[in-house]
């Protein structure tokens, strides 16, 4: 079995603690060689300025490829391409371009009078620029928003078509639920690569709010096995054991590449990729 890449998904952080626990999640994993690491937005683009400072940091001190998560949430154009803009002047080339969640509190999802109507459109503009490889999402199991299956299948067509390079899914529980979308995906004429998303449970609790939120389904079984472990204590021995059988599962049916949503705790993270035989090849550069 071969080797896979990595990459990791970090939050930004909103004080000083959680700074503390996301350069102690960039130190842990970086050692693992990810092929970029993400940064996200919060929903309605509430951590916009933290996501950018986040990003050059992390590019200025560690020496990875960063991508810097970007929505059309409550933003002009002009403000928007500013933004990637100012990712480009400090050498972030990648960008993980996104719709974005409405602000809480809201009636859904409404462009900004003069912004982007959605994701197409921002992929558009972000490659007519030259300047980004651009990573978008993709739902292996159908969108709560969306008409179905299909329809999200051909809105993924579309973004491919307006430029993005790369999807990375939602999270999911079970590989055949991936194997399945891929196979969706390559009728519907996808070719570029689809990188399934994979989140070693930390808190079972907000996992599961978290797939109910996104419509991603949970198998009985695994239901049953996180309640039991919950109550014996012994949650982080399931979920590594679990989310490295699923990528082992995967792996196995040809994908080459991870990406793990970490919530800026790297320890599951770390060691379902020792499990997989992705270990550590270099030393992070200082973090000031």
């Amino acid at each position: 079995m071969s080797t896979p890449a990595v990459s990791f998904e970090f939050f930004p952080p909103k004080n000083l603690e959680g700074s503390f626990r996301l350069w102690d999640c960039v130190n842990t994993l970086a050692p693992l060689d990810p092929e970029f690491v993400s940064v996200t937005y919060g929903a309605g683009g509430a951590t916009r300025k933290l996501t950018h400072d986040a990003v050059g940091t992390i590019h200025k001190t560690s020496g990875l490829n960063v991508a810097a998560h970007l929505t059309c949430v409550d933003a002009s154009r002009a403000e928007t391409l500013d933004i990637a803009q100012g990712y480009a002047d400090i050498g972030v080339t990648q960008i993980v371009a996104l719709r974005g969640d409405a602000p809480k509190g809201s009636n859904g999802y409404r462009p900004h009078a003069d912004g982007f109507a959605g994701s197409v459109d921002l992929i558009e503009a972000l490659a007519e620029t030259g300047k980004f490889a651009i990573h978008v999402g993709a739902y292996p199991e159908e969108h709560p928003e969306a008409a179905s299956q299909q329809a999200d299948i051909d809105h993924l067509k579309r973004k491919f078509d307006a430029g993005a390079t790369s999807a990375i899914t939602q999270f999911f529980f079970e590989a055949d639920t991936f194997f399945r979308f891929r196979d969706a995906c390559a009728a519907a004429g996808i070719t570029a690569p689809i990188i399934p998303g994979i989140l070693p449970v930390e808190n079972w609790t907000g996992a599961r709010k978290f797939a109910q939120a996104c419509g991603t389904s949970i198998p009985p079984l695994i239901a049953d096995a996180f309640e039991n472990a919950t109550r014996d204590g012994t949650t982080d021995l399931l979920a590594t054991a679990l989310a490295s059988e699923l990528c082992d599962d995967l792996i196995i049916g040809g994908v080459d590449h991870l990406h793990f949503y970490t919530l800026n705790r790297p320890e599951l993270t770390r060691d379902v990729c020792h499990a997989l035989g992705v270990t550590p090849k270099v030393r992070l550069q200082n973090v000031a």
